[in-house]
C-alpha cells in the first residue's frame, strides 16, 4: 500500500494494491495488521457508514467536539471530491484543507484523524461512499461548518450544490469558535 502524507498532520491519502485481470480486479480495503503498520493508523474502528447521493450533493463539513471522529473514507461507485479541514486554533496549519478526488476506479483511500472537519461533493452521476469511524455517531456532539466559509476558501469543484436545509444553516468557523 502506498501511503501519502498531506500538509495536514494526520491526514494520508492510501492507495492500496489492485489485482487487476481480464475478470474485473480485487482489492483489499482494510486489513487491521496492515493499516496498524501505518504511522497513525494503528486505531479501531467502531462503526461502518455508507451514503449514496447524486451529482452535484455537498455534505458536511462536520465534526463532533467531545467524542472526535478519525474516518477511513473510499468511494465503492461513482466520484467524488473529499475534503479534510484543519479545525483546531492551536495547529500550525489552522484552517487549512486538503482535498483530494477518490473514484471507484482510483480505489484511494482518504484518512481523517480526529478532530478534523469533513466533507465531500458528488462529481458523477451517483456515488457510493462509505468510510469507517473510530468513534460512535453522537448527533448531540455534531458541529457543522459553513461549506463555503470564505475564511477556508476551499476550492470545490462544483457550482451550486445541492445542500441539505441542515447544512445550509451550518455556521462560519470564526463563529462556531467565538462560541466554544
Amino acid at each position: 500500500m502506498k501511503v501519502t502524507l498531506t500538509k495536514l498532520d494526520g491526514v494520508l491519502i492510501l492507495e492500496p494494491q489492485v489485482f487487476r485481470d481480464d475478470r474485473g480486479f480485487f482489492v483489499e480495503t482494510y486489513n487491521r495488521q496492515r493499516y496498524a503498520d501505518v504511522p497513525g493508523l494503528d486505531i479501531e474502528f467502531v462503526q461502518d457508514n455508507h451514503s449514496h447521493s447524486r451529482m452535484g450533493v455537498l455534505r458536511g463539513l462536520h465534526l463532533q467536539r467531545k467524542y472526535p471522529q478519525g474516518k477511513l473514507v473510499r468511494v465503492v461507485r461513482g466520484r467524488v471530491w473529499d475534503v479534510a479541514v484543519d479545525v483546531n486554533p492551536h495547529s500550525n496549519t489552522f484552517r487549512q484543507w486538503v482535498g483530494v478526488e477518490i473514484s471507484e476506479t482510483n480505489h484511494l483511500q482518504f484518512y481523517i484523524p480526529p478532530g478534523f472537519a469533513h466533507g465531500f461533493c458528488v462529481l458523477s452521476d451517483r456515488a457510493d461512499f462509505e468510510y469507517k469511524c473510530t468513534e460512535f455517531y453522537h448527533p448531540e456532539d455534531e458541529i457543522g461548518l459553513l461549506w463555503n466559509d470564505p475564511e477556508l476558501n476551499i476550492q470545490w469543484p462544483v457550482k451550486d450544490p445541492i445542500v441539505s436545509a441542515r447544512d445550509a444553516a451550518n455556521k462560519s468557523l470564526r463563529s462556531v469558535l467565538a462560541v466554544e
